[in-house]
């Protein structure tokens, strides 16, 4: 049989290898690896005594398994399913290979986004709390609906304002979108995981629960220390210095 080894099923294999690679990566994002290694060990478990010990009764058994185990497995990781294929419906992935095909790469731009450092820096000293997400490759269209449509250039002035104490919009979330501060007083979904520090408030539960379920950048001033905070894909990197969120947002400038 290996003599009949071809182009078709050589791509089958790289085809097969790719869809375990992204699941391994959305199960390592979401904190259920164990899960994906336990999902694989049945499944080679499955298959060796299905296809080569061909052990009938029990074969029989494991696939019944199977078949509601792909159920289950749908109703667990729906969420992940769901950006999986926003990603491939989008089409982002799509522009960014034929942008490399054709050989064109955009000049780099002068962001706004740096406005946001010196605001959190700002904040920071008269700890005034603030929560910024910043939107990536996953829409965060959905959540901009939640809060008041501001629709601006992204500036200083404007941040420190939306978070003043006594501002109707600073207990929300600032959402910015397309290098524009889109909305704010938005709601975001709240993290119940337990292993959060205790000292930590609702503003980093808010910042941790929508960098588990999307791709943004999400930073968070601190209205009782004056700390900065970033969470990215469920993680939180705490007690930064500006020049530290300065290299964030710069990195994040460098990869639009």
């Amino acid at each position: 049989m290996f003599f009949n080894f071809g182009i078709i099923d050589a791509l089958d294999i790289l085809l097969v290898a790719a869809i375990l690679y992204y699941c391994y990566r959305v199960m390592r994002d979401s904190r259920s690896l164990s899960v994906f290694f336990g999902v694989m060990a049945f499944v080679v478990a499955w298959f060796v005594i299905s296809q080569i010990l061909e052990m009938r009764m029990l074969g029989a058994i494991l696939d019944k398994l199977v078949s509601v185990g792909v159920l289950a497995l749908l109703i667990l990781f729906q969420d992940d399913i769901r950006r999986f294929f926003y990603r491939i419906g989008s089409g982002k992935g799509a522009k960014h290979w034929l942008a490399f095909l054709r050989g064109k790469r955009r000049a780099p731009v002068k962001s706004d986004l740096t406005a946001i450092v010196r605001a959190c820096a700002s904040m920071s000293r008269g700890k005034v709390g603030a929560l910024i997400v910043i939107e990536r490759a996953d829409t965060l269209n959905d959540l901009i609906k939640t809060g008041d449509t501001v629709n601006a250039d992204v500036s200083q002035r404007l941040i420190e304002n939306i978070f003043f104490k006594n501002s109707p919009l600073h207990d929300g979330a600032m959402i910015v979108q397309n290098r524009r501060i889109m909305a704010a007083g938005c709601i975001l979904p709240v993290s119940h995981d337990l292993a959060i520090p205790k000292e930590l408030g609702l503003r980093h539960r808010a910042a941790k629960g929508i960098t588990e379920e999307t791709d943004a950048l999400c930073i968070v001033v601190s209205e009782e220390t004056g700390a900065i905070s970033v969470a990215q894909h469920g993680e939180f990197r705490l007690n930064l210095k500006t020049e530290e969120l300065d290299e964030i947002i710069n990195a994040l400038n460098e990869h639009e």
